[in-house]
Protein backbone atom coordinates (compact mmCIF):
# COMPACT_ATOMS: atom_id res chain seq x y z
CA UNK A 1 0.00 0.00 0.00
CA UNK A 2 1.23 3.61 -0.51
CA UNK A 3 0.42 6.89 1.60
CA UNK A 4 1.05 10.99 0.62
CA UNK A 5 1.39 12.67 3.98
CA UNK A 6 1.92 16.56 2.94
CA UNK A 7 2.42 18.72 6.12
CA UNK A 8 3.40 22.13 7.79
CA UNK A 9 4.08 23.24 10.94
CA UNK A 10 6.75 25.70 12.81
CA UNK A 11 10.78 25.34 11.25
CA UNK A 12 12.59 23.17 14.40
CA UNK A 13 15.55 20.98 14.11
CA UNK A 14 14.11 17.18 14.29
CA UNK A 15 11.50 17.33 11.96
CA UNK A 16 12.11 15.31 9.19
CA UNK A 17 14.07 12.59 11.27
CA UNK A 18 11.09 12.12 13.31
CA UNK A 19 9.00 11.56 10.21
CA UNK A 20 11.43 9.30 8.60
CA UNK A 21 11.68 7.65 11.61
CA UNK A 22 7.75 7.05 11.73
CA UNK A 23 7.85 5.34 8.20
CA UNK A 24 10.77 3.44 9.30
CA UNK A 25 9.36 1.90 12.49
CA UNK A 26 6.17 1.15 10.18
CA UNK A 27 7.87 -0.61 7.74
CA UNK A 28 7.78 1.97 4.52
CA UNK A 29 10.05 2.68 2.28
CA UNK A 30 10.22 6.44 0.95
CA UNK A 31 9.77 6.81 -2.64
CA UNK A 32 9.68 10.44 -2.80
CA UNK A 33 10.40 12.89 -0.28
CA UNK A 34 9.86 16.86 -1.30
CA UNK A 35 10.47 19.69 1.32
CA UNK A 36 10.87 23.37 1.66
CA UNK A 37 11.83 26.05 4.49
CA UNK A 38 10.21 29.60 4.42
CA UNK A 39 12.54 31.23 6.33
CA UNK A 40 10.17 34.51 5.98
CA UNK A 41 7.65 32.73 7.88
CA UNK A 42 9.34 30.09 9.63
CA UNK A 43 7.65 27.24 8.51
CA UNK A 44 8.69 24.01 6.80
CA UNK A 45 6.42 21.99 3.98
CA UNK A 46 7.00 18.51 3.24
CA UNK A 47 5.46 16.18 1.13
CA UNK A 48 6.19 12.38 1.25
CA UNK A 49 5.00 9.90 -0.54
CA UNK A 50 6.11 6.07 0.84
CA UNK A 51 5.42 2.36 0.82
CA UNK A 52 4.35 0.46 3.12
CA UNK A 53 3.47 -3.22 4.36
CA UNK A 54 -0.49 -2.78 3.91
CA UNK A 55 -1.22 -1.48 7.55
CA UNK A 56 -4.67 0.32 7.47
CA UNK A 57 -4.81 4.07 7.04
CA UNK A 58 -6.69 5.00 10.04
CA UNK A 59 -4.10 2.99 11.55
CA UNK A 60 -1.56 4.64 10.51
CA UNK A 61 -3.47 8.08 10.61
CA UNK A 62 -3.79 7.46 14.62
CA UNK A 63 -0.09 6.59 15.20
CA UNK A 64 0.75 9.43 13.24
CA UNK A 65 -0.80 12.12 15.53
CA UNK A 66 1.65 11.91 18.15
CA UNK A 67 4.57 12.79 15.66
CA UNK A 68 2.33 15.67 14.62
CA UNK A 69 1.65 17.02 17.90
CA UNK A 70 5.10 17.06 18.97
CA UNK A 71 5.70 19.01 16.24
CA UNK A 72 2.22 21.66 15.80
CA UNK A 73 1.82 20.31 12.36
CA UNK A 74 -1.39 21.00 9.99
CA UNK A 75 -1.10 17.43 8.45
CA UNK A 76 -3.05 15.22 6.10
CA UNK A 77 -2.53 11.72 4.98
CA UNK A 78 -3.91 9.48 2.17
CA UNK A 79 -4.10 6.31 0.28
CA UNK A 80 -2.10 7.60 -2.52
CA UNK A 81 -4.37 5.00 -4.79
CA UNK A 82 -7.45 6.98 -3.74
CA UNK A 83 -8.74 9.39 -6.66
CA UNK A 84 -10.21 12.73 -6.10
CA UNK A 85 -13.59 13.26 -7.03
CA UNK A 86 -14.00 16.25 -9.12
CA UNK A 87 -17.24 18.22 -10.10
CA UNK A 88 -16.11 20.67 -13.16
CA UNK A 89 -18.54 23.97 -13.79
CA UNK A 90 -18.55 25.35 -16.93
CA UNK A 91 -20.83 28.62 -18.74
CA UNK A 92 -20.80 29.45 -22.28
CA UNK A 93 -16.86 28.89 -22.83
CA UNK A 94 -16.41 25.15 -23.30
CA UNK A 95 -12.74 24.40 -24.05
CA UNK A 96 -11.63 23.61 -20.72
CA UNK A 97 -13.88 21.40 -19.82
CA UNK A 98 -13.66 19.87 -22.88
CA UNK A 99 -9.80 19.80 -22.73
CA UNK A 100 -9.99 18.29 -18.91
CA UNK A 101 -12.91 15.46 -19.90
CA UNK A 102 -10.89 14.03 -22.46
CA UNK A 103 -7.45 13.99 -20.09
CA UNK A 104 -9.86 12.03 -17.78
CA UNK A 105 -11.35 9.84 -20.60
CA UNK A 106 -7.53 9.22 -21.56
CA UNK A 107 -6.61 8.33 -18.07
CA UNK A 108 -4.18 11.47 -17.89
CA UNK A 109 -6.11 13.15 -15.12
CA UNK A 110 -5.45 11.11 -11.74
CA UNK A 111 -9.28 12.02 -10.80
CA UNK A 112 -12.77 10.76 -11.08
CA UNK A 113 -15.32 13.43 -12.54
CA UNK A 114 -18.20 12.81 -10.71
CA UNK A 115 -20.80 15.39 -12.63
CA UNK A 116 -20.69 18.81 -14.63
CA UNK A 117 -22.59 21.53 -13.40
CA UNK A 118 -23.73 24.62 -15.62
CA UNK A 119 -26.00 28.06 -15.52
CA UNK A 120 -26.77 26.86 -19.45
CA UNK A 121 -27.88 23.77 -21.00
CA UNK A 122 -25.48 24.39 -23.58
CA UNK A 123 -22.71 21.50 -23.01
CA UNK A 124 -25.39 18.97 -21.89
CA UNK A 125 -24.54 16.74 -24.77
CA UNK A 126 -20.57 17.02 -24.59
CA UNK A 127 -21.22 15.76 -20.56
CA UNK A 128 -22.97 13.05 -21.75
CA UNK A 129 -20.53 12.13 -24.43
CA UNK A 130 -18.09 11.33 -21.98
CA UNK A 131 -21.03 9.80 -19.27
CA UNK A 132 -20.57 12.63 -17.25
CA UNK A 133 -23.71 13.72 -14.83
CA UNK A 134 -25.14 17.09 -16.29
CA UNK A 135 -26.35 19.27 -13.85
CA UNK A 136 -28.19 22.79 -15.31
CA UNK A 137 -28.22 24.91 -12.60
CA UNK A 138 -29.49 28.18 -14.22
CA UNK A 139 -28.98 31.57 -11.93
CA UNK A 140 -30.19 34.67 -11.48
CA UNK A 141 -29.79 37.97 -8.84
CA UNK A 142 -33.06 36.72 -6.99
CA UNK A 143 -32.51 32.99 -7.36
CA UNK A 144 -28.59 32.79 -6.23
CA UNK A 145 -28.83 31.56 -2.60
CA UNK A 146 -31.02 28.78 -3.63
CA UNK A 147 -28.79 27.72 -6.81
CA UNK A 148 -25.95 28.14 -4.97
CA UNK A 149 -27.94 25.56 -2.09
CA UNK A 150 -28.63 23.38 -4.74
CA UNK A 151 -24.66 23.44 -5.92
CA UNK A 152 -23.61 22.20 -2.42
CA UNK A 153 -26.47 19.25 -1.99
CA UNK A 154 -24.63 18.03 -5.17
CA UNK A 155 -21.09 18.67 -3.38
CA UNK A 156 -22.09 16.76 -0.36
CA UNK A 157 -24.37 14.23 -2.15
CA UNK A 158 -21.63 12.77 -4.92
CA UNK A 159 -18.89 13.42 -2.06
CA UNK A 160 -16.87 15.85 -4.18
CA UNK A 161 -13.63 16.41 -3.03
CA UNK A 162 -12.38 19.56 -5.44
CA UNK A 163 -14.75 21.67 -7.65
CA UNK A 164 -12.97 22.88 -10.50
CA UNK A 165 -14.56 26.28 -12.44
CA UNK A 166 -13.30 25.69 -16.42
CA UNK A 167 -14.59 28.92 -17.32
CA UNK A 168 -17.67 29.26 -15.08
CA UNK A 169 -18.64 32.98 -15.64
CA UNK A 170 -20.50 33.65 -11.99
CA UNK A 171 -19.46 34.98 -9.16
CA UNK A 172 -19.61 32.89 -5.91
CA UNK A 173 -20.75 34.27 -2.34
CA UNK A 174 -19.09 35.11 -0.03
CA UNK A 175 -20.08 31.95 2.24
CA UNK A 176 -19.93 29.45 -0.79
CA UNK A 177 -16.05 30.96 -1.02
CA UNK A 178 -16.10 30.07 2.35
CA UNK A 179 -17.40 26.48 2.37
CA UNK A 180 -15.10 25.75 -0.69
CA UNK A 181 -12.24 27.06 0.55
CA UNK A 182 -9.28 25.26 -0.57
CA UNK A 183 -11.41 22.99 -2.24
CA UNK A 184 -12.17 25.19 -5.50
CA UNK A 185 -9.84 25.97 -8.38
CA UNK A 186 -10.57 29.00 -10.86
CA UNK A 187 -9.27 30.00 -14.19
CA UNK A 188 -8.26 33.35 -15.29
CA UNK A 189 -7.60 34.73 -18.94
CA UNK A 190 -4.55 36.87 -17.81
CA UNK A 191 -2.15 37.41 -15.62
CA UNK A 192 -3.50 38.08 -12.49
CA UNK A 193 -4.97 41.19 -11.77
CA UNK A 194 -4.06 42.55 -15.71
CA UNK A 195 -7.66 42.92 -17.65
CA UNK A 196 -10.12 41.77 -15.85
CA UNK A 197 -13.71 42.03 -16.21
CA UNK A 198 -15.54 41.70 -19.99
CA UNK A 199 -13.51 41.38 -23.60
CA UNK A 200 -9.93 40.31 -21.84
CA UNK A 201 -8.56 39.76 -24.98
CA UNK A 202 -9.63 42.93 -26.79
CA UNK A 203 -8.08 45.10 -23.97
CA UNK A 204 -4.94 43.36 -24.44
CA UNK A 205 -5.20 44.03 -27.86
CA UNK A 206 -5.51 47.21 -26.92
CA UNK A 207 -3.12 47.40 -25.22
CA UNK A 208 -0.43 46.20 -27.41
CA UNK A 209 0.35 43.56 -25.72
CA UNK A 210 3.09 40.98 -26.18
CA UNK A 211 2.89 38.18 -23.90
CA UNK A 212 -0.55 36.90 -22.98
CA UNK A 213 -1.02 34.28 -20.06
CA UNK A 214 -3.40 32.42 -17.76
CA UNK A 215 -3.48 31.74 -14.02
CA UNK A 216 -5.16 28.91 -11.74
CA UNK A 217 -5.77 30.10 -8.56
CA UNK A 218 -7.59 28.64 -5.37
CA UNK A 219 -11.46 30.27 -5.04
CA UNK A 220 -11.77 33.32 -2.54
CA UNK A 221 -14.26 35.75 -1.43
CA UNK A 222 -11.85 38.61 -3.15
CA UNK A 223 -12.44 38.12 -6.63
CA UNK A 224 -9.41 36.35 -9.03
CA UNK A 225 -7.41 37.36 -5.79
CA UNK A 226 -7.09 33.64 -4.32
CA UNK A 227 -3.43 31.97 -3.86
CA UNK A 228 -1.89 31.06 -7.10
CA UNK A 229 -0.67 27.43 -8.32
CA UNK A 230 -0.01 27.57 -11.95
CA UNK A 231 0.63 30.25 -14.72
CA UNK A 232 1.27 30.11 -18.51
CA UNK A 233 2.22 32.36 -21.20
CA UNK A 234 2.86 32.50 -25.33
CA UNK A 235 4.01 35.09 -27.18
CA UNK A 236 2.15 37.02 -29.45
CA UNK A 237 2.74 40.13 -31.64
CA UNK A 238 1.46 43.29 -33.80
CA UNK A 239 -0.61 40.48 -36.15
CA UNK A 240 -2.73 39.34 -33.29
CA UNK A 241 -6.45 40.78 -33.73
CA UNK A 242 -8.78 39.91 -30.31
CA UNK A 243 -9.91 36.40 -32.35
CA UNK A 244 -6.31 35.50 -32.71
CA UNK A 245 -5.74 36.47 -28.67
CA UNK A 246 -8.68 34.56 -27.77
CA UNK A 247 -7.74 31.62 -29.71
CA UNK A 248 -4.33 31.36 -27.57
CA UNK A 249 -5.79 31.94 -24.83
CA UNK A 250 -7.69 28.98 -25.19
CA UNK A 251 -4.99 26.92 -25.10
CA UNK A 252 -2.85 29.06 -22.30
CA UNK A 253 -6.38 28.51 -20.09
CA UNK A 254 -6.46 24.51 -20.66
CA UNK A 255 -3.00 24.07 -19.65
CA UNK A 256 -2.48 26.12 -16.86
CA UNK A 257 -6.27 24.72 -15.54
CA UNK A 258 -4.94 21.12 -16.06
CA UNK A 259 -1.48 21.79 -14.47
CA UNK A 260 -3.46 22.75 -10.89
CA UNK A 261 -5.97 20.13 -10.65
CA UNK A 262 -3.49 17.29 -11.89
CA UNK A 263 -1.24 18.85 -8.71
CA UNK A 264 -3.84 19.21 -6.16
CA UNK A 265 -5.38 16.17 -7.44
CA UNK A 266 -1.48 14.58 -6.69
CA UNK A 267 -1.78 16.83 -3.16
CA UNK A 268 1.00 18.85 -4.65
CA UNK A 269 0.01 21.86 -3.31
CA UNK A 270 -0.03 23.16 -0.12
CA UNK A 271 -1.50 26.56 1.02
CA UNK A 272 0.91 28.91 2.22
CA UNK A 273 -1.06 32.15 3.87
CA UNK A 274 -2.14 34.10 0.31
CA UNK A 275 0.60 31.52 -1.81
CA UNK A 276 1.14 27.99 -2.47
CA UNK A 277 3.80 25.81 -2.30
CA UNK A 278 3.79 23.75 -5.23
CA UNK A 279 5.87 20.52 -5.41
CA UNK A 280 6.17 19.52 -8.72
Amino acid sequence: MEYLLTLTCPERVGIVHAVAGFFVEHGCNIMDNRQYSDRDQGRLFMRVHVEGPGTRLDAMRVDFAAVAAAFDMQWEMHDAAQRPRLLLMVSKFGHCLNDLLYRWRIGALKADVVGVVSNHPDFSRLAESYAAPFHHLPVAPETKPEQEARLLEIVERDRVDLVVLARYMQILSDDLCGKLAGAAINIHHSFLPSFKGAKPYHQAHARGVKLIGATAHYVSPALDEGPIIEQEVTRVDHTFGPDELAAAGRDVECLALAHAVQWHCERRVLLNGDRTVVFR
